[in-house]
């Protein structure tokens, strides 16, 4: 971890790989300054490791980044064990979240967070960029809140790339609070809710057998990506409600 005027500076890595024992071994568990990753009991095959916030923050200036590799046969769950909260800082700038995860042929990866909260004030952009083989497995969850209660929401800008064999299946942005462009709260985007999430599924039999569209009760919608993926999305007034929805449209696609 580095720190000093502009914010900051720390990253965290997982590593996952078949034991060869019908389990996964974690050769690589590293994080430093306000991310700390902590191994927890796993079930089967599959290895759990959960992000554990040591310090505040992100603040104003601060670059996190957290990077997670599944190699061929390998599975693996990563939670939080909270929110991240986006805040204001004495550092002026934006402060920076990077989610860098790859899962080879034959891994497979749930990468379930809690949601991140933009307070007043704060100025956040969070970019995931996710790489999977051909044969690969992902259900990943992203979940936003705009303010805690009562609160009106700092500057959220978020970008999420998947990438299978190489061939991007989903690349997408949103823009919320203070400065983003016109529009954002309106009929075509939150239509004024405060909580928004999605959920990308990848599994290489959609390629044969892609999920049907459809929407998903008050507020969700699943689509099928051009690839072996599904997309869902939720808006929701907040984050309790967003969980639920999210919830239910998960176990609709399997």
């Amino acid at each position: 971890m580095t720190a000093g005027t502009t914010g900051v500076r720390a990253t965290a890595r997982i590593v996952a790989r078949d034991d060869g024992r019908g389990g996964t071994s974690l050769p690589v568990l590293e994080g430093d300054g306000p991310l700390a990753l902590r191994r927890t009991r796993g079930s089967g095959a599959e290895a759990r490791v959960m992000l554990v916030g040591a310090m505040s923050g992100p603040l104003g200036g601060d670059h996190f980044t957290v990077e997670a590799g599944v190699e061929r046969g390998a599975r693996l769950r990563v939670g939080s064990a909270a929110a991240t909260i986006a805040l204001p800082g004495q550092a002026k700038g934006e402060a920076r979240y990077d989610v860098r995860l790859t899962v080879a042929d034959g891994g497979e990866l749930w990468w379930l967070p809690e949601q991140l909260i933009s307070v007043r004030g704060s100025d956040l952009h969070v970019t995931s960029r996710v790489d999977l083989g051909a044969t690969a497995r992902l259900v990943l969850r992203e979940e936003q809140v705009l303010g805690r209660t009562g609160e009106e929401p700092g500057r959220l800008g978020s970008r999420l790339v998947v990438r299978v064999a190489g061939r991007t299946v989903l690349d997408q942005e949103l823009a919320c609070g203070p400065g983003a462009p016109g529009g954002w709260d309106g009929p075509a985007v939150l239509a004024g809710h405060r909580a928004v999430g999605q959920i990308v599924v990848v599994r290489p039999e959609f390629a044969d057998a892609p999920v049907t569209a459809r929407v998903l009760g008050e507020g969700a919608a699943v689509v099928p990506l051009a690839g072996p993926a599904a997309l869902v999305t939720a808006v929701a007034s907040d984050a309790l409600r967003l969980r639920r929805v999210l919830d239910v449209a998960l176990a609709s696609v399997g």
